[in-house]
């Protein structure tokens, strides 16, 4: 009886521990993963959820050497959390040493195994590419300045890995656009100078950093191009010569065409060479001198302006007489008459009045400056008359 009830609890004991340690087991450890560039380093993992319950992580890590120690170790927690990733950066984790790193997922106060993962930067971390290459000429040549990656402190790799050296490809990119067959330069030195190049050529260079030791390379920087230098043909330059000539002159023959079409649009403008006459100027000037047309007079404006002369011999001088046929009209009056400036002329009509057989004169004196017109007279009619041989006075009456 006491062995058989001995059995049966035994039995149930160990179902009971069993069934514990399945219930314990039910979280599964994360895999691992481990991001590196220089001395960035995150670590990420995966994991499937436990059910209904949130499940966070526990991250540490641990120098290598510690877990030798006869003393109680103690683990640096880095990242408590439902991140399915930790970033190590901040840690600064001695590049040359050993560390463990581990993850545990925890979820509703029972724990995963932990998922554990050796790590040492120098041989581990991958490293990245030079952090700036520039290209300068050199004569026919082309020199290189290369500077080595940057650690996430912004200092140089080449600290941390002194036996780093650069892997440089360069190509002519005429020849081969692509860069499919380069040609290869390693270089230990920040500045290179390539060499085997043509004058006036184009040529792409693109550069890698390496770590033979244990056997890590680097991206390659992006591709940059540049043209190289050297003498200047004579055919160049004298092909330089001419294209500055015409330019030089299609300048300034396109100058002065401007200047020329603007001084002739000026002077049409400004000082017409077609004049208008000049009666019409001064018909649509307000006076002969003024330079301001005008177009419209008033009819209160217009104004007559009449002047009379008598001219009479004296009897001293010549007598003019009028033919027989024209004895009716031994005076003529001519009146000019001046509208405004429009230069019409009209004649009068007068009759003579005879008295004792000879016409009555109208006397006035001329001045001096009537004697050409005096002449005039004579000249005009009293040919005829003295031909005539008439010995009356003639009388003469114009208007001006």
């Amino acid at each position: 009886m006491n062995i058989g009830f001995a059995l049966f609890l035994f039995g149930f004991l160990r179902t009971s521990c069993f069934n514990a340690d399945v219930q314990e087991a039910e979280l599964e450890k994360p895999y691992l993963t481990l991001h590196t560039l220089n001395t960035q380093y995150i670590l990420t993992w995966e994991h499937e959820a436990a059910g209904q319950y949130a499940v966070n992580f526990t991250t540490q890590y641990l120098s290598k050497y510690k877990l030798k120690s006869k003393r109680k170790v103690v683990w640096n927690s880095v990242c408590v959390g439902p991140e399915h990733s930790c970033d190590l950066t901040g840690v600064k984790l001695h590049y040359h040493a050993m560390y463990r790193l581990r993850v545990r997922a925890s979820a509703h106060g029972r724990h995963s195994d932990w998922a554990q993962k050796d790590f040492c930067p120098d041989m581990d971390a991958d490293l990245g590419p030079p952090s700036k290459v520039e290209l300068s000429p050199v004569s026919n040549l082309l020199g290189v300045a290369i500077s080595p990656p940057l650690t996430s402190e912004g200092e140089y790799m080449k600290q941390d890995v002194p036996q780093m050296y650069y892997r440089i490809h360069y190509w002519s990119r005429l020849e081969d656009p692509q860069g499919a067959s380069p040609a290869v330069v390693n270089s230990g030195s920040e500045h290179v100078t390539l060499p085997g190049l043509q004058s006036w050529t184009w040529y792409c260079v693109r550069v890698q950093s390496r770590f033979d030791y244990y056997n890590k390379t680097s991206s390659f920087t992006s591709t940059q191009c540049m043209q190289t230098e050297g003498e200047i043909p004579y055919w160049l330059i004298f092909l330089y010569f001419l294209a500055s000539l015409v330019a030089a002159f299609l300048f300034v023959l396109g100058s002065s065409y401007i200047i020329y079409k603007g001084y002739r649009v000026l002077k049409t403008t400004y000082f017409p060479s077609i004049q208008l006459p000049h009666h019409i100027q001064e018909y649509l000037s307000d006076s002969p001198h003024s330079d301001f047309p005008r177009l419209l007079s008033l009819e209160a404006e217009v104004e007559i302006v009449c002047d009379n002369i008598s001219v009479c011999l004296e009897k001293d001088l010549l007598e003019v007489h009028s033919p027989t046929s024209d004895l009716e009209d031994d005076c003529g009056r001519h009146s000019r008459q001046h509208s405004g400036d429009s230069g019409v002329y009209s004649t009068e009509g007068g009759s003579a009045q005879k008295r004792g057989g000879h016409s009555q004169p109208i006397v006035a004196r001329l001045n001096s400056w009537d004697a050409p017109l005096l002449e005039h007279v004579n000249m005009e009619m009293g040919g005829e008359l003295l031909d005539e041989g008439v010995v009356d006075e003639g009388v003469l009456d114009i208007g001006v």
